[in-house]
């Protein structure tokens, strides 16, 4: 069974102006993102700024956002580290906090072997009774996790149940599928081929778009699974100039900008992440304004 089908937020961490984490505001995205047709909240992710935290502060929000959500949809947490003993840590703590899964990067600058990083995951899986999705973006972390890895490690591990697949690559997708015989869910990792993956079998998108067009996500996802790809095919083309405009520096900068356009207080981002360039944050706006967005800032 699957953790979520559809759209899921990839959560911004709201910061008060001193860098503490504003709870408050947090409260109030993820309501807005529930009542609008997000399928589930993916919490302390890269989008999150998890890499900034403290353990504390990771294991606090997690543990803040499940309260928050109530069982409204699943909570995914984001306990990936470079370090596996660090991940089993987080991994065991987002369990106590109540998270319904796990998102679990594959490990950043020790750039394991593929023996490696099936050691690493198959560890983490077994120590938590959480449903695990995989992570692999090797433009972050250095390393592939490659197709036949991800579907040993599906058919090896119960409770590895998914991948978030962004290496941009559609036939690494497509062989993902083909290896894992139906043992894996496929989640999209790029706001810009959420349709294409979907067509081939996805169940949805771990989206940054989500932030700021929820329902519209949603209907992308779920209209292509329902076999209107045409429908599903428009929605993505219209909206693609601005999935490449909240990328247009490294993420989360840009979606943390657009979020408080659009009147909430999403605050400022922590180092070594700076606020976004003017220039930059002209063109995000436009292209936000196309999409029918009202920017209130």
């Amino acid at each position: 069974m699957s953790i979520f089908t559809g759209a899921g937020v990839a959560l911004i961490t709201p910061m008060h102006e001193d860098g503490s984490i504003n709870y408050d505001e947090m409260e109030r995205i993820v309501d807005y993102q529930i009542e609008n047709g997000t399928d589930a909240i993916i919490v302390c992710g890269t989008t999150g700024e998890a890499s900034t935290m403290t353990h504390e502060e990771h294991i606090e929000t997690i543990r803040a956002c499940t309260g928050m959500v109530k069982k409204r949809v699943p909570v995914i947490a984001g306990t990936g580290s470079n370090c596996t003993k660090t991940a089993v840590y987080l991994s065991q703590e987002a369990e106590k906090a109540g998270a319904d899964g796990i998102l679990v990067v594959s490990p950043y600058y020790n750039k394991a072997t593929q023996n490696g990083l099936k050691k690493h995951f198959t560890t983490i899986a077994k120590s938590t009774d959480l449903p695990m999705i995989l992570y692999n973006i090797q433009g972050r972390t250095g390393v592939n996790i490659l197709p036949k890895t991800i579907a040993e490690l599906s058919k090896d591990v119960d409770t590895i149940v998914a991948v978030k697949e962004a290496s941009g690559d559609i036939s690494q997708v497509a062989e993902i599928l083909a290896l894992s015989e139906g043992r894996i869910d496929l989640y999209s990792g790029n706001d810009d081929q959420i349709v294409p993956i979907v067509a081939l079998g996805g169940k949805g998108v771990i989206s940054v778009l989500s932030h700021v067009l929820p329902r519209e996500t949603h209907d992308m996802v779920m209209k292509t699974m329902a076999g209107d790809t045409s429908t599903g095919a428009e929605l993505q083309l219209k909206y693609f100039k601005l999935a490449k405009a909240l990328f247009i520096e490294v993420n989360p900068i840009p979606v943390k900008a657009a979020v408080n356009m659009m009147g909430f207080n999403a605050g400022p981002l922590r180092m070594p992440l700076t606020e976004m360039e003017e220039g930059n944050k002209k063109i995000l706006r436009q292209a936000m304004e196309d999409a029918g967005i009202k920017v209130t800032e």
